[in-house]
């Protein structure tokens, strides 16, 4: 009988690689972790692990969305608007997801860090942006949704940088206004006109903190 990847037993067993990849992520590069050492830390064999991840750079991205994904809580963000205040969570998030990492992987992973939290963080407005300008042009939203992944994610890199100076919430609040203006001049207006270039860049020189 086929087990269903949705039996508690499953999902236990992923957890368990996940979490020993992320165990040995602390103390070697991701180049010289081998799916043997995987095996060994979370007492499983190559077929167990087969059956969960193509190889080890798909465990590599989906370990380190899910655990993005748990710091988002993005069931509550999928039924938010894009306003101030769920700009200021999801970049307290983000946040918070890059100190957990930096103590746990090796700084090897920085470029995979960043190219999931983008990747998230455009999901994550497109769904918003789309919720709320049901008519507005589709490719007008996902640019806007590009612009605001790389912007956040850049945002809290800066942070990290002089994050002794102020808080998440103190250092992106004076941002968050001008940001709001521009997506509005983009998507907020005539719903049957697409945003021009000029609109698009105006919104992505407004978010340059």
């Amino acid at each position: 009988m086929t087990q269903s990847k949705t039996d508690p037993r499953i999902i236990r067993t992923r957890k368990s690689i996940m979490d020993s990849f992320i165990e040995l992520s602390g103390k070697k590069e991701f180049k010289d972790i081998t799916v043997k050492d995987i095996t060994t830390e979370a007492n499983i064999n190559r077929a167990t692990f087969y059956y969960h991840f193509e190889d080890i750079y798909d465990l590599l991205d989906k370990s380190l969305s899910e655990v993005l994904l748990i710091n988002l809580n993005t069931i509550d963000f999928e039924k938010s608007e894009l306003n101030e205040a769920s700009i200021m969570d999801i970049f307290v998030a983000i946040t918070d997801f890059q100190g957990e990492l930096s103590s746990r992987c090796h700084r090897g992973y920085d470029e995979t860090i960043a190219r999931i939290i983008r990747e998230q963080l455009e999901i994550i407005f497109y769904g918003m942006l789309r919720k709320q300008h049901t008519t507005e042009v589709d490719g007008s939203l996902k640019i806007t949704a590009v612009i605001l992944s790389w912007g956040v994610y850049g945002a809290s890199v800066e942070w990290r940088r002089n994050r002794k100076e102020l808080s998440p919430e103190q250092f992106i609040k004076s941002a968050i206004p001008f940001l709001m203006s521009g997506i509005e001049r983009v998507v907020g207006r005539n719903d049957n006109v697409a945003a021009t270039e000029t609109d698009v860049s105006n919104l992505a020189q407004e978010f340059t903190i």
